[in-house]
């Protein structure tokens, strides 16, 4: 199966790395500490870095004259431009990156549902938005996962999050070996995992490594990036991954027995269904990849798109649920 390169994470401070939050604590999170041996963390902690101080008064957003203001209101400090001046500088010197795991409705770091108040005294908020970092990463990395630890929690969101972080991981060290048969060898894996996610993109891509009008390689990748990562924003539908997995069983379809098709059949509706998640079909398969040893869907990325360590079917309660 696939070789899983580490993708680097940039990653809120206060989850589980350092005691920075504004009252001095740390939170842990399961899925931040079960991903470490997997990936490579780099942490942020904007409030710190631009010395805030722990334990430090909280912040919060003020909307004043129609604009939004990232202020302390203990201290009246409008650190609007100090935090947007951090975040540009931070977020520009970030070469190399492949999503990022950010804390839930922070004023610094959050991504959606962060509280609007109207002023700097006791009062309910009037509304919500993002963090002002939070903000700068989707401007600015909209291409990768972004994520906060809250919605991290659904087992669908996550799923997707996985999925997207070592795919893309493995295209950013394509893109360092500076050869036209690695692209086609990635394409050649990621074929099915394509045609789960976005089969339009599948084709387009296609064409692309194909190369018929002989451009130089520089181009090639270009082109196949800009069409690549617009391909998995999305999660895939359940009727696409079930093509997929019917694309798969044609390769055993003649060493079959009746009773096995008509068991991989059945388990397909209980999937259809959401009586049992994706891993349960696609193990089966895996095991006939190996028992009837065929190379070229053993190394397609869809069956193990991430370490199957990672796999927990865990959930918040939100999202496609499996039934009982």
């Amino acid at each position: 199966m696939q070789e899983h390169i580490k993708p680097i994470i940039v990653i809120s401070k206060c989850l589980g790395f350092d005691h920075c939050r504004w009252n001095g604590e740390i939170i842990p999170d399961d899925f931040v500490e079960t991903l470490k041996p997997f990936v490579e963390y780099r942490t942020i902690c904007p409030e710190v870095d631009i010395k805030l101080g722990v334990p430090r008064d909280p912040i919060r957003i003020v909307t004043q004259k129609k604009q939004l203001r990232l202020m302390q209101p203990a201290t009246g400090k409008d650190l609007t431009d100090k935090m947007n001046s951090f975040s540009d500088s931070f977020l520009d010197s970030v070469k190399s990156v492949d999503g990022f795991i950010l804390k839930f409705r922070s004023p610094s770091c959050g991504l959606k549902n962060v509280k609007i108040y109207p002023g700097l005294g006791k009062t309910g908020s009037v509304g919500k938005t993002k963090g002002f970092f939070g903000n700068k990463v989707i401007e600015k990395f909209s291409h990768l996962p972004i994520e906060d630890e809250g919605r991290l929690r659904n087992f669908s969101i996550r799923e997707h999050f996985l999925t997207r972080i070592f795919t893309l991981a493995r295209f950013r060290k394509l893109k360092s070996s500076g050869k036209m048969k690695d692209l086609v060898k990635f394409h050649s894996v990621n074929k099915y995992l394509l045609m789960a996610y976005n089969q339009k993109a599948l084709k387009a891509l296609g064409k692309i490594v194909a190369n018929h009008e002989k451009k130089p390689l520089k181009q090639v990748l270009e082109d196949y990036e800009t069409n690549f990562y617009p391909a998995f924003f999305r999660a895939p539908r359940f009727t696409s991954s079930i093509n997929v997995l019917m694309h798969a069983l044609g390769y055993f379809s003649k060493e079959l027995k009746s009773g096995e098709k008509s068991f991989f059949l059945d388990t397909l509706e209980k999937y259809r269904n959401a009586k049992v998640p994706l891993s349960v079909p696609v193990n089966i398969l895996k095991s006939w990849i190996i028992r009837f040893d065929v190379a070229y869907l053993a190394d397609q990325a869809f069956f193990e798109p991430y370490p199957a360590e990672l796999v927990e079917i865990t959930d918040s309660g939100k999202g496609r649920k499996l039934k009982k």
